[in-house]
């Protein structure tokens, strides 16, 4: 959950948790064009109507969480955003798993 200052969303809102259930990448040019997320708080709470969110999958392959980018408008990531969105999980999950709650582990 991403806080702002003087916002914050359910656990259960927005996109993010569709990407840990899913274990994969989610591409969403325009969320309304989706029926299931089209009535999702985020969209019309904060306006958020594009998103691209990719897991972070640590070695025991459990979901750390997501990496995710949104936009206000629609937006066509295309195959340039999602193999940069999976990138950036892909580099994140190793430093998150070595930094840990405890701090870094050498």
């Amino acid at each position: 959950v991403r806080r702002e200052v003087g916002r914050s969303l359910e656990r259960g809102h927005g996109f993010c948790p569709h990407v840990v259930v899913r274990r994969k990448a989610l591409v969403l040019e325009d969320v309304r064009d989706y029926p299931r997320f089209a009535g999702n708080p985020v969209v019309d709470e904060y306006g958020i109507r594009s998103y691209l969110g990719a897991p972070l999958i640590d070695s025991t392959r459990t979901v750390l969480g997501t990496v995710c980018v949104v936009a206000m408008e629609p937006r066509p990531w295309g195959r340039e955003g999602l193999d940069a969105i999976k990138s950036a999980a892909a580099e994140l999950a190793p430093r998150l798993e070595r930094t840990g709650p405890q701090g870094p582990r050498f």
